[in-house]
This record gives C-alpha cells, structure tokens and sequence, in this order.
C-alpha cells in the first residue's frame, strides 16, 4: 500500500518511542487479567470440592476437574504474554500499530480467560455438589466445563492471530 504522506521514521507520531509501553501493557493485561480468572474458577470450584469430600468423600478426585481447567487459564495468559514480550521491541521499528496490536491480544487472552474463569467457577462450584448428590450428572457437568474452558481459548486464538500479524507500518530507523 502506498502512503506518501506519512513519515514512518523512528520518533514520528506512528513510530513513537510509547509504542512498547503499549506492548508490555498487552503482557500485563494477558497475565493479570487471565489469572484473575485462574485464581477465581480455582477457588470457587475448590469450595465445591470441599462441599463434595464431605458428601461423597470417594468422589473427590473426579470432582477436580473444574480446579484443573481453571488452573488452565492462568497458562493461557502465560504463552500470550511471552509471545508478547518476545515480539516488543524498545528500539526503532516498533510502531504504534504493533503497540496496539498487543495490546488489544493481550486483553483478548486476560478478559477472556477471566470470563471462562467465572464460568468455570459458578458451574464447576455447583456442578460438584450436584455430582455428590447424583454421580449420574458427571457427563453433563463435564460438558459445561468444556464450553466455559472454550471462552478462554477462543480468547487465546484470537490473541495469538492479532500478536502474530505483520500488517501495519514499517518504522524505518532515523536518518
């Protein structure tokens, strides 16, 4: 594409040296946000747990799952991040795009990995002391585990198309 008029030189207003603080915020949104979601699923669920040891002590090792695919979460925030931070650069030709770009994958990952955090934590809290009460309920509440653990990596597949994309401007180093 061509643009004559824009000045993609390093410390031109699209290739500001902000841009990588932009970049590392996308770190910290991912990890923060994504094991906000982690901690919540895991502790809510492990309250379940707890509930479901005094029900029916011999099903408690089933009843983990909704603390281990919470725990899942957190690893979702993990690799976004270190993809992240890998791609940031402090020097000439990170642009502002790039910036926001991770960014925006980074608080793809965190929020939705904390959204996947609640579910998981509601359902898997209820599900477990439903399981103690009736073991039948297990295939179903393995199920809707499975579609509230999908919201978190729905959220990291789009982190990773919108951190791994290489479309935008070039900065060009200063003359």
């Amino acid at each position: 594409m061509f643009l004559p008029l824009l000045d993609l030189t390093a410390g031109s207003a699209f290739c500001s040296p902000s841009a990588a603080f932009f970049g590392y915020m996308g770190v910290a949104c991912a990890l923060i946000f994504s094991n906000l979601g982690s901690a919540y699923g895991a502790g809510k669920a492990g309250v379940g747990v707890a509930h479901l040891g005094i029900l029916n002590p011999k099903l408690v090792v089933k009843g983990l799952i909704p603390v281990i695919m919470s725990g899942i979460l957190g690893i979702f925030g993990l690799i976004v991040s270190i993809i992240i931070s890998s791609n940031v650069t402090t020097g000439s030709g990170y642009s502002n795009h790039k910036g926001y770009s991770h960014l925006a994958s980074g608080l793809a990952a965190g929020l939705s990995c904390l959204a996947a955090g609640l579910a998981l934590g509601v359902a898997g809290d209820a599900g477990v002391r439903a399981y103690g009460k009736q073991p039948k309920i297990f295939v179903g509440l393995v199920l809707i585990l499975i579609f509230g653990e999908a919201l978190g990596l729905y959220g990291l597949i789009v982190a990773l198309v919108t951190s791994l994309s290489d479309n935008g401007p070039k900065c060009l180093p200063p003359t």
